[in-house]
């Protein structure tokens, strides 16, 4: 994992939060003037940027700045995305080859673009007797 390069005023910000969690019981509230401060440097360096070492909690320090980091702000979404797939790759040529058990043989074989639409107008043409023994 690569260490970033803290800020100075967030490293500031981040001693004085070690300095209140060490004489505070554990599951004390943070004073507001602490809060304050981590939302101001968000501002400048954006949410995740102040909430991760400072250790406090990302949705909170997102609610506290109005839901939006100002430095960070994306782009906002397009309405609308044309996806162009590539051609369809046609099949000049296929061959389907059938073996039963006995050891009888059966070759398709179409040159042409319409290659489904061909095997299975050859399908519909087998009787019912021999489709079952195909199945």
């Amino acid at each position: 994992m690569s260490t970033a390069v803290i800020p100075e005023p967030i490293s500031q910000l981040q001693r004085q939060l070690e300095q209140f969690r060490s004489t505070q019981p554990r599951r004390k509230k943070l004073p507001e003037s602490l809060w304050q401060a981590a939302v101001e440097l968000a501002r400048e360096h954006g949410v995740y940027s102040v909430a991760h070492p400072l250790r406090l909690d990302y949705m909170g320090l997102k609610k506290r700045l109005g839901g939006v980091s100002h430095r960070r702000r994306k782009a906002s979404k397009p309405a609308f995305v044309e996806l162009i797939a590539p051609p369809a790759a046609t099949l000049r040529e296929c061959v389907i080859e059938f073996e039963s058990l006995s050891g009888g043989k059966v070759r398709i074989q179409w040159k042409g673009d319409h290659v489904l639409t061909a095997t299975l107008a050859a399908f519909d043409a087998v009787s019912p007797a021999s489709r079952s023994a195909v199945r």
